[in-house]
């Protein structure tokens, strides 16, 4: 019998444990460890922020989902990591493990600038469920007051979508209350033009993006950086300051505290390397799913950016780390398996939005190309994310990662979760079924 520990239930952990325990039999143990009581449909945050979905409806208790489907269930805080023997320790006690799956996703690094943050600083996030109800509240407060609004990133941020649509969604719900014209709105962001998104190459969605920023009548600080934030400015390194009443900034992200104690684990950041199979390329019973994996920019930039990890990308290093779990038990019979990387991003503006398809996210390192990038706007985008949350929270509740259908809908989109890994590729997974 394997004992499969899986850290984070969220939305990388939790379609990971439902994944392991469809594959493995029942004598293999899965735990499932995480620090929050719910499952929270982070993709929705900016709508809570802006008071457009209340938080409890995006949100889903943990325990009896978790334990209807032969999951252990253990509502702890990770302190510890020791990968030499194999063993995870929480507040109040220790598990062995034959294999970990890292999915905490990540930690928000408030401290890289000075004056960030909700809970020690003057901007709001919304990066986290605590964070969105703060955001939530002082936007509720900015809306009897209106007056300068700043929203975008700060150097090292990687997931510019829900900047985007913080700003654009933030621009309709104040037209929509007649507020706009006492409303200057800016946005400042890292990435050397808008619609980068931190990898590039997206077809048209600069050009989209920086129209629908001027019709808005939104200014645009591109290629810039925010060097610090007092109670009402941003402060640019050039030494500019952006007054503001209200202040919506992303703040980079790195991995959770014992990740980056662990010697070894993980990069400086505590971003845990990964081979193809989603492996520890040093320590084999060790996988790694969603934001806290390592991925390299696919371009350098002149203001260091990361690179974004979208539901879909998430979802597919989870599938393919349950699948490779699997093979290395002996539960399947199959070859290793890596993610595609292939992702579909819905941003809602209100009375339009984007949808952003690339296919992979990072391009081909040879040509430099990906096989599609695609920008499409239209209202629908809002229809389409608000059925995507709707079926994605679903399907936690049902106890399933992926189902048939969605894999074939998937396919008939030309997309897909997993592919084999090549065969030039060494296949360390088999290397430690046999050492076991």
């Amino acid at each position: 019998m394997a004992h499969i520990v899986v850290i984070g239930a969220g939305l990388a952990g939790l379609p990971t444990a439902y994944e392991l325990r469809y594959l493995l039999p029942s004598q293999h143990q899965i735990t499932l460890i995480s620090n929050t009581f719910k499952f929270t449909f982070i993709p929705s945050l900016p709508w809570v922020a802006l008071g457009l979905t209340p938080l409890a409806k995006i949100q889903l208790r943990l325990e009896e989902l978790v334990i209807q489907q032969g999951i252990r269930w253990l509502p702890e805080p990770v302190v510890h990591l020791n990968p030499q023997t194999q063993t995870v320790y929480t507040d109040s006690q220790s598990l062995d493990y034959d294999y970990v799956v890292i999915a905490t996703g990540a930690e928000l690094a408030l401290d890289t600038v000075s004056g960030l943050g909700p809970d020690r600083g003057y901007t709001q996030s919304v990066c986290n469920p605590h964070h969105a109800l703060m955001a939530n509240i002082a936007w509720q407060n900015f809306l009897q007051n209106p007056g300068p609004l700043v929203v975008g990133a700060v150097p090292g941020a990687s997931c510019f979508g829900p900047a985007y649509e913080f700003a654009l969604l933030a621009d309709y719900t104040l037209r929509q209350r007649g507020l706009r014209d006492q409303v200057s709105l800016t946005f400042v962001t890292p990435e050397p033009y808008a619609g980068h998104l931190g990898i590039g190459g997206m077809a048209n969605s600069s050009q989209l993006v920086t129209e629908l920023m001027v019709a808005r009548g939104v200014e645009v600080l591109e290629n810039t950086a925010i060097d610090s934030v007092t109670p009402q400015e941003v402060i640019l390194a050039n030494g500019d300051a952006v007054p503001f009443q209200y202040a919506m900034l992303l703040p980079p992200f790195r991995g959770p505290g014992f990740v980056r104690e662990t010697a070894g684990l993980g990069d400086a950041k505590g971003f845990i390397p990964v081979l193809p199979t989603y492996q520890h390329p040093v320590f084999p019973s060790v996988f790694s799913a969603g934001v806290v994996t390592q991925l390299a920019p696919p371009e350098a930039t002149p203001i260091a950016i990361g690179v974004p990890k979208t539901g879909q990308m998430v979802e597919a290093m989870g599938m393919a780390v349950a699948h490779n779990i699997a093979l290395a038990v002996g539960a399947i019979s199959d070859q290793p398996v890596t993610p595609t990387l292939e992702a579909i991003c819905f941003a809602d503006f209100g009375d339009t939005g984007l949808l952003f398809l690339a296919d992979p996210v990072l391009p081909d390192p040879e040509t430099g190309h990906r096989r599609r990038a695609i920008t499409l706007e239209g209202r629908w985008v809002g229809w389409l994310k608000t059925a995507f949350e709707r079926y994605f929270l679903a399907k936690m509740r049902w106890g399933a990662a992926v189902p048939w259908f969605e894999r074939l809908g998937l396919r008939i989109a030309g997309l897909s979760l997993l592919e084999a890994v090549p065969s030039e590729e060494p296949d360390p997974l088999r290397e430690d079924v046999l050492s076991h």
